[in-house]
């Protein structure tokens, strides 16, 4: 891979893995549900009207929003603002490989090689430690939400793979369209008009920059670079910086907020990503289709 495209992976990566923080601080105040709505309004708009639509179903269209958008994020915004810290957010939103796989063989029949099932359990090993061995500042609820939030970015993998797209902005932008008005009605359902009125009171100059990053920086600029990578190199060379992202994930959340994993949580993550990285570079041709979805996106 040239140098150019090299830099360009990791400045993704950089982005992607300070996401998780960025998120976290902006939830101080605001209902998870509404501020995740917020970022796919903004999403969404006006970049439908610079976008051309994917020439896919609008049921295909829905399907990947309300899975890879509405359900990763609202799990993962419910779970940071339940106390999951953002650094172990970043790792064990990656479980969402394994996921993936499994998900592909039940509906889409694709074929589970020795190398991806050794993979599955190590990566299931991994979630367990994690889970298990969790400090008593990880709250349970965080990490099962965080786990909810990778199973269904891995729904949604499974769609798109089956869309089989060759540019991936396009998807990203008109899938958002359907996000935000089932956030909207979750948000009045569960968190109520009243934390809607404490939002608007909360919202400061954090908030607003967190919003302007996840749209601008973690959606827009980061799923165009990264699917503009793919669609020029063997998905092979670019996949693996992704894996990266738990690194600065982690170092982000230690630098800004001065938290970190505790030892048997590292211990989980690592085999986790172990169990990533063996299932990712599974020597098939069907392995290697799956590189280019299965850790295409942000938190």
């Amino acid at each position: 891979m040239p140098l150019r495209s090299a830099l360009l992976a990791l400045s993704v990566v950089v982005v992607w893995g300070v996401n998780f923080v960025v998120i976290d601080e902006g939830l101080d105040g605001i209902p998870p549900l509404l501020f995740a709505a917020i970022r796919f309004v903004l999403v969404a708009f006006p970049a439908v009207l610079l976008v051309p639509r994917p020439n896919v179903p609008w049921t295909s269209i829905a399907r990947v929003g309300l899975s890879i958008s509405a359900g990763q994020f609202a799990f993962l915004y419910l779970a940071l603002k339940a106390g999951m810290p953002a650094g172990l957010a970043s790792l064990v939103l990656q479980s969402q490989v394994v996921v993936t796989v499994v998900l592909a063989a039940l509906l889409l029949h694709e074929r589970v090689t020795r190398q991806q099932v050794v993979g599955l359990v190590t990566g299931v090993a991994g979630l367990a430690i994690v889970g298990l061995g969790r400090s008593a500042a990880t709250p349970a609820l965080g990490v099962l939400l965080t786990v909810l939030a990778a199973s269904s970015w891995a729904l949604g993998n499974v769609e798109t793979r089956r869309l089989a797209l060759r540019a991936g902005l396009p998807l990203v932008v008109w899938s958002a369209v359907v996000v935000p008005l089932p956030l909207l009605v979750l948000s009045v359902v569960v968190e109520g008009p009243q934390a809607w009125s404490d939002a608007w009171h909360a919202w400061g100059w954090r908030q607003s920059a967190s919003t302007a990053y996840t749209v601008v920086l973690s959606t827009l600029y980061g799923y165009g670079v990264w699917n503009s990578l793919l669609a020029r190199h063997p998905a092979s060379r670019v996949v693996p910086f992704a894996l990266l992202v738990p690194v600065i994930g982690i170092s982000a959340a230690w630098l800004v907020q001065g938290t970190h994993p505790g030892a048997w949580e590292y211990a989980g993550g690592v085999v986790l990503l172990l169990g990533a990285a063996v299932t990712l570079f599974a020597p098939t041709k069907v392995a290697k289709r799956e590189l280019g979805q299965e850790l295409a996106g942000e938190a």
